[in-house]
């Protein structure tokens, strides 16, 4: 029996199925995301969505989707499924639905009378190409199948809109046809496995809707243009392959090419290996460099959650070469001793304070797993020496340590830690000064490099850092430490102290250097525990604050004053259970068990086999955000780590 199971009776609901999205990536920046019907909600979904080099690596929806229609005695019964405008869906093809499998890749069984017609789906790692195979494995009488292409030919976060521009020409290649909308993209290749006959019939497709995007107060509304439909026989036990990719096919490849990439695909048939398999999408690869990419099916590459995913993604499954081959890739983007957190290569913007600090935290990770100081030191002793420098001789955006140690951050507009919400310019969570995370990590990062220039033997650098850990313990200390509220400030501003309850604090308690004591520890453990813990991770904001705001929808400004306000975030179960485990060893296993194993409903929900960006604050604690998070999933990974 498949490890990821649906209710096949509820597969026609779409309240139930529309909630339920599929997700596959190439590994080199390309990915395919749907609904398990096939119907997009989003501007994001589609069957073939590529990074193009000429505009930057701009990921492009090519293929929206694909309608198949069954004919039979001249009746024709389409499966496909688009929204359009008075919540009307046309055509209706999720009725014909009977199974749906995604334990190796996406797997939909249609029944339309006498047919039943079994449909894979496999995205091809390391090429711009999706593989459909359509399996005929019932019928009575003489059976054609139709084909139609959707195609939008537009960024990822923009809508296709009915044009006069448009290329609406093709020209035939093997099998098939091929189609650019636009000058200056690269060509749409539609092949077949046979030879099918192409019907020329341009056409737009108006007012296709988008419901996620209506949900969250963007543009919801698509035009999309189909350029005509293949049309073959297909007899019974006959497989028919359809490919699109970027560049022509030899089509006779099809059926060696899918048997072949499918049996090197890993059955997702436990909650760990669900994960995994969700790690390794991440994971973004080519001839330059190597990154990761912060969430599907929206983000890009961020220097902060790169690092802090990092050793969740590699080394928790033992992947030590592409830890290093990330690391390897975001040194050499290094600037004055900062990563860039977003943009691209043309454009970087290093605006995060964090990062080169959550880099230290990896190298931390790293040097434990691999047991070799000397190792890590040799390989990465500048780069450490220059963010330290970096820090203490200051950068932009008031990025300095000051006399007492600690390092103040901030210029007004500007968000610089990873609460980092903007609304009309103006930050949510406002933190300029003393944040309480940068400068327990800060002091962390400066501890470790001591103790990897000691054991190095590195002499001048131990002499000139070594009085650093004692000033900036104590004043780390003298600023954020209450002893009547028994717990660390948010951040610090000359007299201003923000002592909301958030969990930026349980990161001091959880590093491995930390100038908290055991009971400072575990009195902050236990007020994180009571505020802030819930099922899916922890909230940025206790509930008992007047700002608390328990659910992550609505307009952009809504989820924006909410980002941080109280919405559940599961990357911080890391540092919390990192903590909590610190401080009750052995006997705080089964509470770590017990939070990791709660998870694992959340493998059928929202992205299939993988865990969500964030959760609504209040019960039952619905997902949202992006379906498919890099340090959601590197925190489970790390607790079976740490529980192992």
């Amino acid at each position: 029996m498949a490890y990821l199971q649906f209710d096949k009776t509820k597969l026609i609901n779409l309240e139930y199925s529309l909630n339920k999205e599929i997700l596959r990536s190439n590994r080199a920046g390309s990915y395919a995301c749907t609904t398990i019907i096939g119907c997009n909600t989003r501007k994001y979904h589609g069957l073939l969505i590529c990074p193009v080099e000429k505009f930057d690596n701009e990921r492009f929806v090519f293929l929206s989707s694909l309608d198949e229609t069954v004919i039979q005695h001249e009746n024709e019964f389409n499966l496909g499924i688009h929204k359009y405008p008075g919540d009307s869906y046309n055509p209706k093809g999720h009725k014909y639905v009977r199974d749906f499998e995604a334990e190796v890749t996406a797997t939909t069984i249609f029944h339309v009378g006498g047919v039943v017609l079994k449909k894979e789906s496999l995205l091809v790692d390391q090429e711009e190409q999706i593989l459909l195979r359509y399996t005929l494995e019932e019928a009575h009488s003489p059976t054609k199948l139709r084909f139609r292409p959707f195609l939008a030919f537009r960024d990822i976060h923009s809508l296709s809109k009915a044009n006069m521009f448009a290329n609406t020409k093709v020209a035939k290649v093997e099998n098939g046809i091929k189609s650019k909308m636009y000058s200056g993209f690269p060509s749409l290749y539609m092949q077949f496995s046979k030879d099918v006959e192409f019907i020329q019939v341009p056409d737009w497709y108006f007012n296709i809707e988008y419901t996620k995007e209506q949900e969250r107060g963007y543009d919801f509304q698509e035009d999309l243009y189909v350029p005509g439909y293949f049309e073959t026989d297909i007899k019974k036990g006959e497989s028919i392959i359809f490919s699109a990719a970027l560049k022509e096919q030899s089509t006779a490849t099809f059926k060696r090419k899918f048997t072949t990439a499918l049996s090197k695909r890993g059955a997702r048939n436990s909650f760990k290996e669900c994960l995994i398999n969700a790690a390794q999408q991440f994971i973004v690869r080519d001839d330059k460099k190597v990154e990761i990419l912060a969430g599907f099916p929206w983000f890009g590459s961020c220097g902060r959650d790169t690092f802090i995913s990092l050793p969740g993604l590699t080394l928790a499954i033992d992947d030590t070469e592409t830890f290093e081959a990330v690391v390897d890739s975001m040194v050499k983007q290094m600037h004055g001793g900062l990563f860039p957190n977003i943009g691209n290569e043309k454009n970087p913007a290093f605006n995060s304070v964090d990062a080169p600090l959550w880099f230290f935290w990896s190298l931390q990770q790293y040097a434990q797993y691999t047991k070799n100081p000397e190792m890590v030191w040799a390989k990465y002793e500048k780069p450490i020496k220059s963010i330290l420098k970096g820090f203490k001789e200051g950068q932009k955006y008031n990025i300095q340590m000051h006399e007492n140690g600690l390092v103040f951050a901030g210029d007004p507009g500007k968000v610089l830690t990873w609460m980092d919400a903007l609304y009309g310019g103006v930050a949510i969570t406002p933190r300029i000064g003393y944040p309480v995370e940068i400068n327990a990590l800060w002091y962390n990062a400066v501890c470790f490099a001591l103790d990897l220039a000691s054991k190095n033997n590195d002499k001048k650098f131990v002499s000139s850092w070594k009085q650093m850990p004692d000033l900036i313990a104590k004043s780390f200390l003298e600023q954020f430490w209450s002893d009547d509220k028994q717990y660390l400030a948010d951040y610090v501003n000359g007299d201003n102290k923000d002592w909301a309850v958030r969990p930026n604090m349980v990161i001091a308690a959880s590093l491995d250097y930390s100038p908290l004591t055991k009971e400072m520890k575990k009195a902050i453990v236990d007020i994180v525990g009571s505020e802030l813990l819930t099922s899916r991770g922890l909230r940025t904001l206790s509930p008992q604050h007047p700002d608390y705001k328990g659910t992550y929808e609505g307009s952009q400004e809504q989820r924006d004053i909410a980002y941080h306000q109280g919405t559940v975030w599961p990357w911080l179960l890391e540092p919390y259970c990192r903590a909590y485990l610190k401080l009750h060893k052995n006997s705080g296993v089964a509470h770590v068990t017990e939070l990791l194993y709660g998870f694992e409903e959340e493998m059928m929900n929202h992205g299939i086999g993988t865990i969500s960006e964030v959760y609504n604050g209040d019960p039952p604690h619905l997902a949202r955000g992006t379906i498919s998070q890099a340090w959601s999933v590197a925190a489970l990974l790390q607790m079976f780590k740490m529980i192992e």
